[in-house]
């Protein structure tokens, strides 16, 4: 039985060891404690943290040159910084702002327009997750180099959330995007009606980092593909995204998805209107991205694994001759084995499936455009499978 053991161990892990990955969602204190993503103290030795965005890094702090600024530990080079003002909130925020900025909210939470109303006293919890999840977004967005401006600073084409609930008629709000403006019903953040409006809407999966993830895609649908040289691409491989949105909403809640969704969208919901298809492809390439990501900041790298599925072709890429192709096919290669692995760990708990999706060769060419359009914004996507 222990060979068995150990034989099913070396099948699982000794593919996956590679180098650290360069986001790393994993760092250490200095006391050598591991550290995570929304920590904002040391559970080992109480050190205060702060994270980095433009350098995606997480670290105990140290006090800076001046009352109330901080150096992290390891990075004193990068000066001195500030602690977010919505650390001692709900929002429970760990993120930290240059010393010189007057800005008293950093980044993220900057991007607030509107914040649950706090006199409910279930709107605490709430807006923590809620919070916590937008900033694993706009984490993800500064690394992969995509402009995050808040409306604050440019009302016209910048990004703002609004966080509400009910309005004084006791209607709920619709979450959605509108000119830069995602709105999300704050009830979203509670698991027993997320899972009541999952259920009832046939979705295999929705939280609310999935939320986050398609409704920033219309946002940036808005910013890097209308009025660009990618609107012909976009249509030849999405649709014409010209045709009536009502139309085809009221078509999709009427009539259902097409009977070969599957052959060409990554979810039934894509195949409403090429918008839609865009923003859910762009959620599964932020998904995807950062899973793998995760995974090689434990350790674990699909670089060399052995693939027990048929791995995709070059010519499924959107552009097979692209130098960076063999590295975007690595990675997806790479996400089907891990999502495969994963699916089965979720089985072996009585869970659902980690991934519930089926990613057809449309879909893969697909995500392969949406990585060249934020390659060619950013200039820094093509980093995040160079790690793997």
């Amino acid at each position: 039985m222990f060979r068995y053991f150990e034989q099913l161990s070396s099948r699982i892990a000794a593919p996956f060891m590679a180098d650290t990955s360069r986001n790393s969602k994993v760092w250490q204190c200095r006391c050598g404690q591991p550290l995570f993503f929304r920590n904002s103290q040391c559970l080992a030795c109480s050190a205060l943290l702060g994270y980095q965005p433009q350098q995606s890094r997480l670290a105990s702090l140290q006090p800076g040159p001046v009352a109330g600024t901080w150096l992290q530990d390891g990075n004193l080079d990068a000066g001195a910084f500030r602690r977010c003002a919505n650390l001692d909130t709900p929002a429970a925020c760990n993120w930290l702002i240059p010393a010189h900025s007057t800005a008293p909210l950093c980044v993220a939470c900057s991007l607030n327009r509107t914040i649950p109303d706090l006199s409910i006293v279930d709107n605490h919890e709430r807006w923590r997750k809620v919070e916590t999840a937008k900033r694993r977004l706009v984490a993800q967005l500064i690394s992969l180099g995509l402009q995050v401006v808040p409306k604050s600073v440019d009302e016209e084409t910048g990004l703002a959330f609004d966080f509400i609930g009910v309005d004084l008629e006791g209607n709920a709000p619709t979450t959605g995007h509108a000119n830069g403006l995602i709105t999300l019903d704050i009830k979203e953040a509670d698991d027993a009606h997320r899972e009541k409006v999952r259920v009832q809407m046939h979705e295999p999966y929705r939280t609310l980092l999935g939320h986050f993830r398609h409704e920033v895609g219309h946002y940036y649908w808005d910013r890097l593909i209308a009025g660009s040289h990618w609107i012909e691409p976009f249509r030849q491989l999405f649709g014409d995204e010209r045709a009536s949105y009502a139309e085809a909403l009221d078509r999709h809640y009427h009539h259902g998805p097409r009977p070969d969704w599957q052959e060409t969208c990554v979810s039934a919901y894509a195949t409403m209107h090429p918008w839609e298809d865009w923003a859910e492809t762009w959620a599964h390439y932020l998904h995807m991205m950062d899973a793998v990501d995760t995974a090689l900041g434990f350790g674990m790298s699909a670089r060399e694994m052995d693939l027990d599925y048929q791995p995709f072709p070059l010519a499924t890429l959107y552009d097979p001759a692209h130098p960076g192709g063999p590295a975007f096919l690595a990675f997806v290669n790479a996400w089907i084995e891990l999502a495969g692995m994963l699916n089965e760990l979720s089985r072996s708990m009585g869970q659902p499936d980690f991934y519930p999706f089926v990613l057809p060769p449309a879909v893969i060419a697909k995500l392969h455009f949406i990585h060249l359009v934020i390659q060619e914004e950013g200039g820094r996507a093509d980093e995040v499978l160079q790690a793997q």
